[in-house]
Parts: structure tokens; sequence; C-alpha cells
């Protein structure tokens, strides 16, 4: 037990990162660990989904939503470099009830259509959905998330061992794809969801998206889901005057939105 609480501080201590905004975080599995198991867990999912003709089965709204996300990829590249080599891929889901998105380490994204018709979002709120999500990526929170749960485990897996709990020793995550899966299906940190709004803010401006609109996508949001709040919600839980903090932000970006030059799209690989 002695030597269990050892390996633990240890591997906390070892497993501290810092994010793009300077945020401290816990990481026990690397973001290039993620990386693998998302791109694992990405095929895993949208396989069955095709099978089905439920993956980019309206080739216009395909159309759009590449069109704007290749725009902030774009931008994301070109202000972390890390993700030059990412294999950048963005999927249409067809579930109308579905409201989320998502978007795993390396830049393995998916929208449903559920978000699409129940929140009704103009192109520079769709671009704020995508950017935020984009940002995730960017800050390593699919391979934080996964640390957390993995972090847990260990803990059950101390109490297993500390009352000979031989059942508590196999609770470890098993298969990395499900631990990336499983990633982006958890609520967001406030700490986290806080750094993915700034930073989807700029990247969204940045792709020429008007930043004011993040306010208004949050009221949508807010407003849809009938007897109970999307599923966008729940991962992506409010920090506390989400809107009020995105309208008094959205004024720093309103020059680089307002840049007259053109934005360059992304060109994606499939």
């Amino acid at each position: 037990m002695r030597y269990l609480c050892t390996l633990l501080v240890f591997l906390f201590i070892a497993g501290c990162a810092t994010s793009p905004t300077g945020r401290r975080q816990l990481m026990l599995v690397s973001p290039e660990q993620a990386i693998v198991a998302s791109q694992k867990a990405y095929a895993q999912a949208l396989q069955p989904l095709a099978k089905e003709g439920k993956v980019d089965s309206n080739p216009e709204v395909t159309k759009r939503v590449r069109d704007i996300t290749g725009r902030i990829i774009y931008q994301a590249i070109q202000h972390h470099p890390q993700s030059r080599n990412w294999e950048w891929s963005i999927k249409v889901i067809d579930d109308p009830e579905m409201v989320n998105a998502w978007c795993m380490a390396g830049g393995k994204m998916a929208i449903y259509t559920g978000l699409l018709r129940q929140v009704k979002p103009t192109d520079d709120e769709l671009a704020q959905v995508l950017a935020h999500e984009i940002s995730h990526a960017l800050a390593n929170h699919t391979a934080e998330r996964m640390s957390v749960a993995m972090a847990t485990q260990l803990g059950i897996l101390g109490v297993g061992i500390a009352s000979r709990d031989h059942d508590n020793r196999g609770a470890i995550l098993t298969g990395s794809a499900m631990a990336a899966m499983l990633a982006i299906s958890l609520p967001n940190s406030r700490s986290s969801e806080i750094e993915a709004d700034v930073m989807g803010l700029e990247l969204a401006a940045l792709a020429g998206y008007d930043p004011r609109a993040a306010a208004t996508l949050w009221d949508k949001m807010e407003k849809t889901g009938g007897s109970g709040p999307p599923e966008f919600l729940s991962t992506h839980p409010s920090p506390g005057n989400r809107q009020q903090t995105l309208r008094r932000l959205a004024p720093r970006y309103m020059d680089v939105y307002q840049d007259p030059n053109p934005r360059p799209v992304y060109q994606f690989k499939t």
C-alpha cells in the first residue's frame, strides 16, 4: 500500500502539464496517446452509422459544415502549429434528436443534425460551436479527461488493494479507444469550459466569424431541448455568466473579425 501511494504521488507530479492559456493540467495520458486512442474510437463510432447511411447524408449540409470548419482549422494550424500534422476530419451525423458536437484529440470531429435543426444556428453561431470544440482538442482536454478517469480508477485500485478486494483491482480502464470515447461524454470542468470559450472566440474571429455570435449561440442553446436540456449542455456545463462573459470579451476580437483579407480554408483529405 505504501508503494502504491508513492507511485500515485509520483504519477500526479510527473503528470502535470500546462495548457495554451497557462492553466495547470493533469496529464497521465500524453497528447500523443490520446490522439492514437481517438483515431480508433472515431473509426469505431462512425463505422456502424455509415453503414446505416447516417454520416454526411445531406451534401448541402455537409458542405456548409465543412466550409465553416475548414476556415477555423486553417487558423488553428497557424496559431497552434502542433496541430499541423493532425488528420483533421468533420462528419455530420444524421440524428435529429441529438443536439451535440464534439472534437476528439487530433481533430476528429462530429456534429449532429439535431443541433442544426433545433438550435438553427447562423453561420457565425455555428462557427462558435465548431471553434469551441476545436479549442477543446487544441488545449488537450481529451487527454486531460482521460487522465482524470485514469486517476479515478487508480484510486479505486488503491482501495481494492487496501481492502483485498480483487474485483476492484481489475477496475482500471481497459481499451484506449473506450477511454477516448468516454472522455468526450464526460462533463468538462469549469476551467476547461472557460478555456475553450476564450480560445474558440478568438479562433472564430480569426476565421472571419462574428465574435458577438458566441453569446447568442448559448442563449439559443439554453432554450433548446424541450423537456430536458440538450446533450451539449450536459457535456459542456455553463461556467457561470457565460453569455455575459462572452459579450464582454467579444469587442476584443472585432478588429480581427473585420479584417478585410480573405480567409483561407483547410482542405480535408477525406
